[in-house]
């Protein structure tokens, strides 16, 4: 089950702080407008996490992701993490079909993402293609 964390006192926002991409983006950034948090759920414990912007351009920086849009049209996964193995993989799928039911401007799935092997491998594998390489980033983009 996809689970939205969406105020700052909700109970599972403590599991914010096991980010392991991108640990120093405070969290009232990650829950303001245009953005979301989403947890995969089994019997309430988190499987996995992923935080996303929406935006319409695509990001090449991790300060892009912080310019509040009008009308996004591009959901940005800048973050994901699992605590079971193939449950990222899971999110990724059930997050995408929940943004599409409940943002029905958002057309667009992307990344933003380290330029490291294991991103690489993870949005690959899932069906993700290469988008762009930035200087210090890579946009996957789920068709």
């Amino acid at each position: 089950m996809i689970y939205p964390i969406t105020k700052l006192n909700d109970s599972y926002i403590k599991f914010i702080q096991d980010d392991p991409v991108r640990p120093l983006i405070p969290i009232e950034k990650r829950i303001a407008e245009n953005f979301i948090i989403l947890v995969l759920l089994e019997n309430e414990a988190p499987d996995a996490i992923t935080c996303v912007s929406f935006q319409d351009q695509i990001p090449k920086h991790e300060e892009d992701l912080f310019e509040v849009q009008i009308k996004p049209t591009i959901a940005v996964f800048y973050t994901i993490w699992s605590y079971k193995k193939g449950s990222g993989r899971n999110l990724i799928f059930q997050a995408t079909d929940y943004i599409t039911k409940n943002y029905p401007n958002i057309n667009r799935f992307v990344t933003l993402s380290p330029k490291n092997e294991m991103a690489h491998k993870f949005h690959i594998g899932n069906g993700a293609v290469k988008l762009r390489e930035n200087a210090h980033t890579i946009n996957y983009e789920y068709v």
